[in-house]
């Protein structure tokens, strides 16, 4: 009779070598192991880059953690959207920052000279003027449910976005209902780098025309002072009795410079 080659010595078979991972014992014979060897260094660091490329961009930060985490350049290069060859988007942003210096002088910016910078074009200025449209129309918008006489500090802000940095000296209106809610915002004229002109009768007329019970009036300074000039004081009280005789009431004129405010009523000027 044949030896079997497979027993020891001692006729007891040998102990069979460990067989990995141990399956579901439950399991068909197909089933993968319950456990899995970890992945390779390179499949680790691939997984580590793509997730850093993800955070790292802006959009997905801007989802993930909200606008609050994105610098300026960020935020405006995601509104202009995909870059240009030579030109990354991010680039063009801090350009474009740089070449203003800050968001505010951009968005009072002439959109010829928008335009004109390298990366930009006509596109990418319109998608800007648009923002910035609709910035203003939802501050007229809530300027328009409440009284502005209760929220002064909403009005100055209000006015030093919308006219604080504009390069030339701009007279604007803010017509008011008998409740004193903004029933429109206009501007009465544009003047030149160091004159405005301004005709009281057609306010007044304007005023009429939409039926308005109060005006607050505002211009801003480009050289930023605020002090209310000699021709300021004297505008305001021709306004204040033009105004009168049709019982519209001046409730204050504003001067605005890029980061304060003059208001002649809180001086005691009205």
């Amino acid at each position: 009779m044949r030896s079997d080659s497979n027993r020891t010595a001692g006729g007891a078979a040998p102990e069979a070598a460990p067989a990995g991972p141990t399956a579901d014992p439950t399991a068909g014979p197909d089933a993968a192991p319950a456990l899995r060897p970890p992945p390779a260094p390179a499949v680790r660091k691939r997984r580590r880059r793509r997730k850093n490329e993800h955070e790292d961009r802006p959009r997905e930060r801007l989802l993930d953690r909200g606008p609050a985490a994105l610098a300026d350049h960020e935020l405006l290069a995601l509104l202009l959207g995909n870059g240009i060859a030579g030109f990354s988007t991010a680039g063009i942003a801090e350009a474009v920052l740089r070449h203003f210096g800050s968001l505010r002088a951009l968005l009072d910016a002439d959109p010829d000279t928008i335009s004109e910078l390298p990366g930009v074009g006509p596109a990418r200025t319109a998608v800007m003027i648009a923002t910035t449209e609709l910035v203003r129309r939802a501050l007229v918008e809530r300027a328009s449910e409440r009284p502005l006489v209760d929220s002064p500090g909403a009005v100055e802000d209000y006015l030093r976005l919308t006219i604080g940095t504009r390069a030339r000296e701009v007279f604007v209106c803010l017509y008011l209902d008998a409740q004193h809610r903004l029933v429109r915002d206009e501007e009465a004229t544009h003047g030149t780098l160091t004159r405005m002109a301004v005709y009281p009768r057609e306010i007044v007329r304007r005023a009429l025309e939409l039926k308005a019970a109060a005006l607050i009036v505002a211009h801003n300074h480009p050289s930023g002072a605020v002090r209310p000039s000699a021709e300021d004081r004297r505008l305001t009280r021709v306004l204040h009795d033009a105004l009168a005789l049709v019982d519209v009431r001046l409730i204050d004129h504003i001067v605005v410079g890029a980061s304060e405010t003059f208001s002649f009523a809180q001086a005691g000027l009205m």
